[in-house]
């Protein structure tokens, strides 16, 4: 249930993108993925892009290379990500849908796979890597806004027993994967005024998680914004964790 939730989530809001929030972060920590992604992959890399949505991190941010693959298990997401790779003119670059647990790639193929805020099984990625790749993923944790979710009492990963991290963290471990690396990242986000704020809670999971239907109240949107207000700027800090391993 909670997987068709997430489905139809995702394909009702495919049309849009984080740049028109005009979001501005400040970096707490010193890990970012795509720097790492950039630091190892060279021309001749096939790179697997896991939960690429509408393509435009892949686009913007992942280096040239012999091959991309960039995959969503939305056909309307992999939709945007294929008009948005027409106007790129990017080159070695394609999209398809595949659900991330039951992944239709060849074994031994990639040197590397990237899996950014979406669901992994760490032992079908491992076969599909090739012997000396590379996974690295970037997931929302917990404690992601977390003073943001304590005051609407609810919110992604709230009742999670144990952090995804955590899990990730070990599911990675138990497939097989050496050099593992577990990195808390920490961003602070900063938004121009509370109609941004909360258009861009309502297109993504951080308060009612895939339930589109959820309103935001007001109240206790004011209560949030009145008490993280720093220089006429609404103020959110973001909890992530990156894993790196190699095969």
């Amino acid at each position: 249930m909670k997987k068709e939730k997430e489905f139809e989530y995702y394909e009702k809001i495919r049309n849009w993108s984080f740049n028109e929030f005009e979001i501005r972060q400040e970096r707490l920590t010193n890990w970012n993925m795509y720097e790492e992604l950039n630091k190892i992959a060279t021309k001749d890399s096939k790179i697997l892009d896991l939960g690429t949505g509408g393509g435009e991190k892949l686009l913007k941010y992942f280096p040239d290379c012999k091959k991309i693959v960039g995959t969503d298990f939305s056909p309307l997401m992999i939709e945007t990500a294929n008009k948005n790779l027409l106007l790129s003119g990017r080159k070695n670059t394609s999209f398809k849908v595949m659900d991330n647990l039951a992944m239709d790639e060849p074994e031994n193929y990639y040197n590397i796979v990237v899996a950014r805020n979406t669901v992994t099984d760490p032992v079908q990625i491992y076969k599909c890597l090739k012997k000396g790749g590379y996974l690295l993923i970037h997931g929302v944790d917990k404690y992601d806004c977390l003073a943001l979710k304590m005051k609407f009492k609810r919110g992604q990963g709230m009742d999670d027993v144990k952090p995804i991290s955590i899990v990730d963290y070990e599911n990675v471990l138990n497939a097989g994967f050496k050099d593992v690396e577990l990195i808390p990242i920490h961003v602070r986000e900063f938004y121009k005024n509370k109609e941004i704020f909360k258009n861009f809670l309502k297109k993504v999971p951080i308060i009612n998680e895939f339930d589109s239907s959820k309103e935001i109240e007001d109240d206790i949107l004011d209560s949030y914004i009145e008490d993280n207000t720093h220089n006429g700027e609404i103020i959110m800090l973001r909890r992530y964790y990156g894993i790196s391993a190699k095969k």
